[in-house]
C-alpha cells in the first residue's frame, strides 16, 4: 500500500483549513478571527551534521508552533521521509484544535525529522536524536513550559528518553526537565497507559458512540458495539491497541487488517495478538494463519463491515476511493485519514464519520496527565490510595455488622482496593472521551446547519479559542 495515494486534490493542510472554513461559515465568526486562529504561530527549521559511519550526513527537521493561546504547545515528533513543513505546520494546527474539544490545555505544535528510522542503528539513531533535541532547545522549541514533544511515528520511549536526558544536560538547574517531553519509559518519568492511549481512547469512543440510540440508529446500526465488524487500517500501536482491545473486551470481530505491503482477512475474525506478533516476527502480515492475503491494500478499505479503523497515515481515502467505501461508521483513529472532498463524498452516501481531531486525543489526554505527574512529582493515588482501602476495609465491616454475615470475597476484594495510577489513567481518560464525543453530539442536534460530527466538533474547538482569545486580548 502506497503511503502517499496520488491524489491532484488538497493538501493534508488545505483539507484541515476547508474543514475548518466550514464550521467558520455556520458559525458565522468574524473572518479576521478565523484567520488569527488558523494561522501558524511559528515554523523552525534546522538542518545539522551528524557523523554517521565516519561520514557525514546532514539531516532536516521541522517543529511548528500552531497555537500559544495555552501553554506548553504540544504535539509529537515523527521521523519519516514523507514529513515536510507542510505536513508539520498541518498537524500542529490539528493539535491546537483536538486539545480544544476534549479540553487539554495545551496550544498545538507538531515536530519532523526527514529520515528512514530503519536505515540507523541504535546509537546512531540516539547521536541524531541528541543532536536534534539539542537544535529545539538552544532555539527555544523544547521546555516544560513552553513546547512539549511526544512519540509520534517513527519515534518511541526510547527516543523520548534521549531527548528528556539531552534537555536536562543542556538546562541542569530546571527541576521540571523531566516534562519536558511525555510518552518516556516509565521508569523515567513516564505515566502508565500512555502507550496504548490513543488505542485506548478510540476503544472508549466507540463505547460511548453506541451509548446513545438516537445517533446508533441515524447510523444505520442495531445494538450495541458488540458483534459488529471492523476492518483497521495500520497495525503499529494505535491499530494494535484499538484493534486488540476491542476484540478482546468488547466483541467486536476484526475482520480485516491492511498494512502497508497488503490486507489479510478473515470473515469470522482475526486473533488481533497473534497476527501483531507474527508482523514482528516476519516483518510482514502476509502469510499470517487462517488469512487470505489481498495484495492490494488499499482494497481492503472498501470490504463490507460496520466499522472502519483507519489507523496509520493521512489521506488513505480521497476521492479517488471515497465511493466504494462500504463501512457504516468510520473512526479515524489516523490523523488525517479522510481528504476533505473524500469527506464530502462520504457524508453524501450517508456514512457517519468520528474525526481524527476527536477520536484520536487519548494520546495527547494522557500525556497532559503524564506531564502534571512530572510537574507535581508525585505519581497518581500516592497520598489517597491507602486511604480509600481504609475506607473501603470500614464499609466492609459496617456491611457485616449490619447484616451478621460475612460479605463475598468478591465485594469484599473490590470495596477494598484503592485505585492505583493506571485505575486513575483510564479512569480520566475515559471521561475525558466521554464527555467531548457527549458535547459533539449535542452540538450537531443542537444547530440545523451542522450535518457531520467533524464540523460539531470544530464549532467546539473554535468557540473556545475564539472565547479564549477575546479574554486574553489576543485581537
Amino acid at each position: 500500500m502506497s503511503t502517499h495515494p496520488e491524489t491532484n486534490g488538497l493538501s493534508f493542510r488545505q483539507s484541515v483549513d476547508h474543514m475548518v472554513d466550514k464550521a467558520v461559515k455556520i458559525m458565522n465568526l468574524d473572518p479576521h478571527v478565523a484567520s488569527a486562529i488558523k494561522a501558524c504561530a511559528s515554523v523552525l527549521q534546522v538542518t545539522f551534521p551528524v557523523k554517521i559511519k565516519g561520514e557525514i550526513e546532514m539531516f532536516t527537521g521541522w517543529r511548528a508552533v500552531h497555537s500559544v493561546h495555552r501553554l506548553p504547545s504540544k504535539g509529537g515528533i515523527r521521523y519519516a521521509t514523507s514529513v515536510d513543513q507542510m505536513e508539520v505546520e498541518a498537524l500542529a494546527a490539528l493539535m491546537t484544535y483536538k486539545c480544544a474539544i476534549v479540553d487539554v490545555p495545551f496550544g498545538g505544535s507538531k515536530g519532523g525529522l526527514f529520515i528512514n528510522p530503519h536505515d540507523y542503528t541504535r546509537d546512531e539513531l540516539q547521536q541524531i536524536t541528541r543532536r536534534f533535541a539539542r537544535e529545539l532547545a538552544e532555539k527555544g522549541f523544547l521546555s516544560p513550559a513552553t513546547n512539549v514533544p511526544a512519540p509520534d511515528m517513527g519515534t518511541g520511549q526510547r527516543e523520548m528518553a534521549w531527548i528528556a536526558d539531552t534537555y536536562k544536560h543542556l538546562n541542569p538547574d530546571d527541576i521540571n526537565h523531566i516534562a519536558c517531553v511525555t510518552g518516556k519509559p516509565v521508569a523515567h518519568g513516564g505515566i502508565r497507559g500512555r502507550t496504548e492511549a490513543t488505542g485506548r481512547g478510540i476503544q472508549y469512543a466507540l463505547q460511548e458512540f453506541f451509548r446513545h440510540p438516537d445517533e446508533v440508529k441515524s447510523a444505520g446500526f442495531k445494538g450495541n458495539l458488540g458483534g459488529k465488524t471492523a476492518v483497521v487500517q495500520g497495525l503499529g500501536n494505535v491499530g494494535y491497541h484499538a484493534a486488540k482491545f476491542l476484540s478482546e473486551e468488547d466483541d467486536v470481530k476484526i475482520i480485516a487488517i491492511i498494512e502497508y505491503d497488503g490486507a489479510i482477512i478473515n470473515e469470522d475474525g482475526i486473533q488481533v495478538e497473534q497476527a501483531y506478533l507474527h508482523k514482528n516476527e516476519t516483518g510482514s502480515i502476509k502469510g499470517f494463519a487462517g488469512t487470505k492475503f489481498l495484495a492490494d491494500g488499499r482494497k481492503g478499505l472498501e470490504l463490507e463491515c460496520d466499522i472502519l479503523i483507519p489507523a496509520a497515515l493521512e489521506g488513505v481515502i480521497d476521492e479517488t476511493n471515497a465511493h466504494n467505501i462500504k463501512a457504516k461508521l468510520i473512526a479515524e483513529a489516523a490523523n488525517g485519514p479522510v481528504t476533505f472532498e473524500a469527506d464530502q463524498i462520504l457524508q453524501k452516501k450517508g456514512i457517519v464519520i468520528l474525526p481524527d481531531a476527536y477520536m484520536n486525543a487519548g494520546g495527547v489526554i494522557v500525556s497532559y496527565f503524564e506531564w502534571i505527574r512530572n510537574l507535581t512529582h508525585i505519581r497518581f493515588g500516592r497520598l489517597e490510595r491507602r486511604f480509600d482501602e481504609a475506607r473501603g476495609q470500614h464499609i466492609v465491616h459496617a456491611l457485616e455488622a449490619m447484616h451478621n454475615t460475612p460479605v463475598p470475597d468478591w465485594v469484599q476484594k473490590e470495596l477494598v482496593r484503592g485505585a492505583d495510577e493506571f485505575d486513575l489513567v483510564r479512569s480520566g481518560l475515559d471521561d475525558s472521551m466521554r464527555l467531548a464525543l457527549q458535547e459533539i453530539i449535542e452540538t450537531a442536534n443542537r444547530d440545523s446547519n451542522i450535518h457531520d460530527y467533524r464540523t460539531a466538533a470544530y464549532v467546539i474547538a473554535l468557540s473556545k479559542l475564539s472565547r479564549t482569545y477575546l479574554d486574553v486580548g489576543v485581537y
